[in-house]
């Protein structure tokens, strides 16, 4: 059966005009559209002309923060770089902007995650995470070490259009240098010696950084807690208590060196100093005696009888007063001498 659609169109249009509050059909609104159109013919012009200005001035003024810098491409070419401030450019589609924070300190996390940020930060270690901090140390130990990197963007045009993927690469850098430093060192540095490690591993990092020409600056890389692996921290632990017991034993025994060998070598140089002063007056002794033995015989040289008498009788000064009792005898008395006990003491009997 044929539909007669003129017949169906006055028949909707009777009925729609006929039921009350029944929307209006599209001719009647194309129609309405029409009669406004013909009533303010500039209108609809004007406001064609405001959207278009509202577009080009919300699409050509931008505003870069204090921290920011403004990198301008045109047709995706670089053309220049707009410091903080209201600033301008071509209306979007030929010229955009992208906003880059070149004071603003970024962070990235090696071996845990923040958890809890504040004055006294939490971290969270995780599986996930603990496979970034497992590092093979120079003495062929296994070590857990987590560190955090804090950088800053000092070149925006090579951190924009240099490196593909610039998160991806720096960690990647980061992580190298990392196990590049800890592979150099033993177990024993990586866990006492964190600071000296961390300012290392930072010399390194800027260096690949520079040569990748990432346009990133490094401002600190911290290296927390280092431990070894949980299965074997026990027997890790007991190998420290060893090391220490025996540097213990070690200092005890320096202590008792410095104590008696110190004063061994005082005692022994002051036993040479007190033989090299007996030495020293015996000879300046001896010097004196031949010196005064010279000056006797030349004495006795120039006149003989009576430098042998002066000899003789200074020799019975000194030997007569420890003799005692003294008797002298004739030499010509042939009698006896019946009244002298010459041969008991005073004190014996009579």
């Amino acid at each position: 059966m044929a539909w007669d659609w003129d017949k169906l169109q006055e028949q909707r249009k009777k009925a729609s005009g006929g039921a009350p509050g029944a929307p209006p059909s599209m001719e009647e609104v194309f129609e309405k559209i029409k009669g406004a159109k013909n009533k303010f013919p500039g209108s609809a012009w004007m406001i064609i002309v405001a959207i278009i200005l509202v577009f080009l001035g919300s699409s050509c003024f931008y505003t870069v923060a204090v921290d920011e810098v403004g990198v301008i491409q045109r047709f995706g070419k670089y053309v220049r770089t707009t410091q903080p401030g209201l600033n301008f450019k071509l209306p979007r589609g030929i010229e955009t902007v992208t906003k880059v924070k070149v004071k603003y300190v970024f962070k990235e996390e090696f071996g845990l995650r923040a958890v809890e940020p504040g004055v006294r930060t939490r971290y969270a270690s995780d599986a996930a995470y603990k496979s970034e901090a497992l590092m093979l140390t120079g003495d062929l130990n296994v070590a857990v070490v987590p560190w955090i990197v804090q950088y800053r963007i000092k070149d925006p045009f090579n951190y924009l259009f240099k490196v593909r993927d610039i998160r991806s690469t720096f960690r990647d850098l980061a992580e190298a240098s990392m196990r590049l430093v800890v592979g150099d060192s033993s177990i024993n540095e990586v866990i006492s010696k964190r600071e000296e490690l961390a300012l290392k591993n930072k010399e390194l990092l800027q260096k690949y950084l520079d040569e990748a020409e990432t346009g990133i600056q490094v401002v600190t890389v911290e290296m927390k807690r280092t431990n070894v692996p949980e299965p074997v921290q026990p027997s890790f632990n007991e190998v420290n208590q060893a090391v220490q017991e025996k540097e213990r034993l070690i200092y005890q025994a320096k202590e008792a060196y410095n104590k008696v060998i110190p004063a061994a070598k005082g005692e022994a140089e002051k036993t040479v100093k007190a033989a090299e002063g007996y030495a020293l007056q015996r000879v300046n002794r001896a010097r004196g005696d031949a010196a005064r033995f010279l000056d006797l015989y030349e004495a006795y040289a120039k006149s003989e009888d009576v430098t042998r008498r002066r000899l003789y009788l200074e020799a019975m000064e000194k030997i007569l007063p420890r003799l005692g009792n003294k008797y002298v005898v004739d030499a010509d008395q042939k009698n006896f001498l019946p009244l002298l006990n010459l041969g008991k003491s005073e004190g014996g009997a009579k």
